[in-house]
């Protein structure tokens, strides 16, 4: 028999692998997930995976629809802003009360900035589509607010749900200047400048977003079926 340390260490093995999942954008809105499959995939009981599924469910990664179970959180636009404007007050506040950027910290974000080049070198949007979002994840852990992390990490969840369901483009140059940027600022001891720049970024991403866009419910069978894709725009 499990005691209960073994018992939430499960739990949050459960948790962590579907919010790596999205942070890596294998998993994608709508995502059902079953909680027999689950949990013989991580060999628990199906009580342990509901539970699991309703603490994802507090933290907005995903929803239960009667008769039909779990699924991953389809982002809708209004939703969408409130994540964006969560996530400026977030940042613009972890920056901003940032004192210095420590040689490991510096280290860090400088060979992230590399692999996000080299990601664009090869064009691997999947690849960069991660790296962009580590990025915010990585100055919070740098920080050393392990609440700031673990929030951030949810919100920068539902922010690729988000783009995967609104983003038409992927503009992957703009998004790495902008992380330039504020690392520039960090680097200069100025985060109040570093703070102004992530809200600057974050807005240059949201208004690349189209949020008249509807989820396209046959996306991955279209894509099997490689049938192109119909305007998915409110008339």
């Amino acid at each position: 028999m499990q005691d209960s340390s073994t018992q939430e260490n499960a739990q949050n093995t459960i948790e962590a692998s579907i919010v790596s999942g999205i942070l890596s954008a294998r998993i994608r809105p709508g995502t059902r997930l079953g909680e027999s499959q689950l949990a013989t995939l991580f060999d628990v009981s199906r009580t342990r995976i509901r539970e699991a599924m309703m603490r994802l469910e507090t933290r907005g990664i995903v929803t239960v629809f009667p008769r039909r179970g779990w699924f991953v959180v389809e982002p809708s636009a209004e939703e969408a802003m409130k994540v964006y404007a969560a996530r400026r007050v977030l940042e613009f506040g972890l920056l901003r009360n940032m004192g210095r950027l420590s040689e490991a910290g510096r280290k860090i974000l400088t060979d992230h900035l590399a692999q996000e080049k080299l990601a664009m070198a090869d064009g691997d949007r999947q690849r960069l589509t991660v790296l962009m979002g580590d990025f915010h994840i990585r100055i919070a852990e740098i920080a050393g607010n392990e609440i700031v992390v673990e929030t951030l990490r949810d919100l920068t969840a539902r922010t690729i749900l988000i783009s995967m369901l609104y983003q038409s483009d992927f503009h992957a140059a703009q998004s790495h200047e902008g992380h330039c940027r504020i690392f520039a600022a960090m680097q200069a001891g100025d985060f109040i400048t570093a703070a102004e720049y992530a809200i600057q970024h974050l807005d240059e991403v949201e208004t690349g977003l189209d949020l008249t866009r509807r989820p396209d419910p046959l996306a991955d069978l279209r894509t099997s079926l490689s049938i192109p894709s119909l305007s998915l725009k409110n008339p």
